[in-house]
């Protein structure tokens, strides 16, 4: 599989519109309890504040999205709600992917399927192929997912597909089998509810990323708030370790250069 240079290598411009957002999508319980709704009307909705960010994404450029939408750790949920978000998860499948399809948008689920009901394996899988050849947006759903799963699974297949008998490997080696590993890292990650925190989520990818946290619950997500969290993001100065003196020299650069072009 071809690795993506990482954007911890590759040094981003300042003031763009980030190449990949990703999202966990907290607050749809409470959401539901401030309004004396079943926590299932809350997830319900956050479906619609799904489809208004995709639709902002595409309208912005932002050609990757990544979402959260179940952890390997809300199996712990109470049974009841695991069972609707399921049967949610497979309605939103159903109803969504030809649309998906039709807006340029090629989707895809990464995470440990194992557990999931065959039919909601196989609308994914359904999904995934009818969507492969689409570029407009690269929306992926993170289902059954952690990040120390995901460093471990890359592990696992490394090992097993390496045909030396030592072990001498490095980052690059590894990053090729994570699950993410055919998208640039995210440059903006957000997480909704008023969390502070990434919780086993994208963890090596997200090393270099920069965090923007909001009180706003995820189902009254909307563009407004999508476009805070970019300003946000286009406001602070990436520097991957370089100073901000030898960020300016290189755009002084780049500049010269763009201005000799002109002439």
């Amino acid at each position: 599989m071809p690795s993506i240079l990482s954007s911890t290598r590759g040094i981003p411009e300042t003031g763009m519109i980030p190449k990949h957002i990703a999202i966990i999508m907290d607050g749809n319980g409470r959401w539901a309890k401030q309004r004396y709704l079943p926590r299932i009307a809350g997830h319900t909705q956050g479906v619609e504040a799904v489809r208004g960010t995709i639709k902002a994404c595409i309208e912005r450029g932002v050609p990757y999205l990544t979402v959260f939408a179940f952890s390997s750790e809300n199996w712990r949920r109470p049974a009841e709600e695991v069972k609707l978000l399921m049967q949610l998860f497979l309605a939103a499948l159903e109803r969504e992917v030809t649309s998906l399809h039709e807006n340029g948008v090629r989707f895809r689920v990464i995470g440990d399927l194992s557990k999931f009901d065959p039919r909601v394996i196989e609308c994914v899988r359904h999904g995934e192929m009818l969507t492969a050849g689409n570029t407009r947006l690269h929306f992926t759903v993170a289902a059954n997912y952690g990040g120390r799963w995901d460093i471990m699974q890359a592990v696992r297949k490394m090992i097993a597909q390496r045909s030396d008998s030592t072990m001498d490997f490095n980052e690059s080696d590894l990053s090729r089998y994570l699950t993410m590993a055919d998208a640039p890292e995210p440059d903006l990650f957000i997480r909704t509810g008023g969390e502070c925190r990434i919780s086993n989520f994208l963890l090596w990818q997200l090393a270099y990323t920069e965090l923007y946290f909001t009180d706003t619950l995820w189902p009254d997500f909307n563009v407004s708030t999508l476009d805070k969290a970019i300003l946000s993001y286009q406001k602070r100065e990436r520097r991957f370790g370089q100073t901000s003196e030898q960020l300016a020299s290189r755009q002084e650069i780049k500049d010269t250069i763009l201005n000799e072009n002109k002439v």
